[in-house]
């Protein structure tokens, strides 16, 4: 989902054994520092006293360029590394990171009522794709989806990576349509029935790109 974000793993002891260790940490964050800087997620209480001191010890041009996120491990990754390859600063990686908690528990709610499947999802009777735009700073449309995993993890990505390019603010089905964990938390499938709307600038070519490719399948 971020083919160009370097992820480190620095888990275990130096004899490999349960725990944490400051020179694979240290290792790791010069592994993953490329000069834009370094985001440090940890799972246990121990890792991050420990990622705190190898931060501590590190050179003060790289300990400036070097956060440790509050965040779950698996789910800030995810956020973490989207909002990197789509070009966020540090600080909003940081923030995509640490969002991911929240957006987890709104994702609950949110696929509870959402379709799952082809077969009690909503469906679009006009197959062709429809815009309708309110002013030139607002577009509103809806699309089908076609492709065989819906909006789930690497079309999801492709998805957000799309609509963070646009100089507009872009909701799917009621939901940040820039935030992974919101869109892939909605669980669409194939067939479900998607509702874009667009503000901004760039609202209207924003909103007909991301329907050609929702409706292009994602080369599925």
């Amino acid at each position: 989902m971020a083919p160009e974000v370097h992820i480190a793993a620095a888990g275990g002891t130096d004899d490999d054994g349960i725990g944490t260790s400051f020179d694979l940490i240290t290792t790791a964050i010069a592994e993953a520092d490329d000069g834009t800087g370094v985001v440090i997620l940890c799972d246990l209480g121990s890792a991050i006293l420990t990622a705190e001191t190898a931060v501590e010890f590190l050179e003060d041009d790289v300990a400036s360029r070097v956060r440790i996120a509050d965040a779950p491990l698996v789910e800030g990754s995810v956020a973490a590394a989207v909002a990197a390859q789509t070009g966020g600063s540090l600080e909003d990686v940081v923030r995509a990171a640490e969002s991911a908690a929240a957006s987890l528990s709104a994702d609950v709610d949110t696929a509870a009522s959402a379709p799952t499947s082809a077969s009690d999802a909503p469906i679009v009777v006009d197959p062709e794709p429809t815009a309708v735009v309110n002013d030139p700073a607002h577009a509103e449309g809806t699309a089908t989806l076609i492709n065989a995993s819906g909006l789930h993890a690497r079309p999801a990505a492709e998805f957000v990576r799309m609509a963070s390019t646009f100089d507009a603010r872009i909701s799917l089905n009621g939901v940040d349509a820039k935030s992974l964990l919101r869109i892939m938390g909605l669980g669409l499938g194939k067939g479900a029935a998607v509702s874009l709307e667009a503000t901004g600038p760039q609202a209207r070519v924003a909103l007909d790109a991301l329907i050609e490719l929702l409706e292009s399948g994602f080369g599925e």
